[in-house]
């Protein structure tokens, strides 16, 4: 009888303590059975890892914790990757949850589309009472359904191809069009050839991977789902509103250099004009005075 392959949940924290028990039961209540957990500690000083600690031995799957001794965002999400001894990789913030049948049903998708190298699901939301809902009801009719605008046609599952990237929907809100990390899960292997995280960015290192994963096999969408993401004040989204400049100038960069010929001729002529030596120099004389 042939066995589940074995997939790694990796749980990056800091300062979790709120909401980490609500994660780990999460991921103990799953469905699918062939589990490890890696939780990677970006140096706590709340009592974060002792709650962790204490699932070990009620768990009926391996629980390994480390520390993040680089320190920093994509350092930690990606301590926990190389951590991971599964085929599979599946990311769990520690303020959002899985629900029971998230991992089996990914897992599923994934062996229904096997070229493709990552699976994403809807979301339900955990909206705290501390938060402006005025600006949350206004931030959900934007991103509450990522993929809403593509009008994905779901057979059982939909697939995005590179194609994508040659569209108007490409590059306009919401710009990921994936999911956040809780919301996916991708083959390991990939990392052999796309790497890791990029550690230069703190709000758009996701995405900027699933484009990176995007140019090497397609992108599975499930129509249901499968997490609920939390929404509070305190979240890392929230506390790095204020770099957003500058991942946006960092991932023009990357298009530029990396995903040009696979754009739009209208993104393409924006990137050359801004980064290409000569269509900086047509760019000032258009725009000279």
């Amino acid at each position: 009888m042939a066995v589940n392959p074995l997939i790694s949940v990796c749980i990056p924290t800091y300062n979790g303590a709120q909401f980490i028990c609500e994660a780990m039961d999460s991921v103990l209540n799953q469905t699918y059975s062939n589990i490890e957990i890696i939780v990677s500690d970006d140096t706590s000083n709340d009592n974060t890892l002792e709650l962790v600690n204490k699932y070990i031995d009620k768990s009926q799957f391996p629980i390994y914790i480390y520390t993040n001794v680089d320190r920093g965002i994509g350092n930690n999400w990606n301590n926990s990757m190389q951590k991971a001894n599964g085929k599979y990789i599946k990311f769990l913030f520690q303020d959002d949850v899985l629900l029971p049948n998230c991992i089996e049903m990914m897992y599923n998708g994934l062996e229904l589309k096997p070229n493709a190298g990552l699976v994403a699901c809807k979301r339900e939301f955990i909206i705290d009472d501390n938060v402006d809902r005025d600006k949350i009801d206004n931030w959900l009719k934007i991103y509450g359904d990522l993929q809403n605008h593509l009008n994905l046609d779901f057979k059982p599952v939909a697939l995005i191809t590179k194609s994508i990237f040659k569209s108007k929907q490409f590059y306009a809100a919401p710009v990921n069009f994936v999911g956040e990390p809780s919301a996916v899960m991708f083959k390991k292997n990939l990392i052999d050839d796309i790497g890791y995280f990029r550690d230069d960015l703190n709000q758009f290192l996701d995405f900027e991977y699933w484009f990176q994963i995007l140019k090497k096999t397609p992108i599975i969408i499930l129509k249901d789902s499968l997490i609920k993401f939390r929404i509070h004040e305190n979240q890392a989204t929230q506390k790095n509103k204020g770099k957003m400049s500058n991942d946006i100038a960092i991932l023009k960069k990357i298009l530029y250099k990396e995903f040009f010929w696979l754009l739009s001729r209208y993104r393409q002529k924006q990137l050359f004009l801004e980064f290409n030596p000569l269509g900086k120099l047509i760019n000032k004389l258009l725009n000279y005075k």
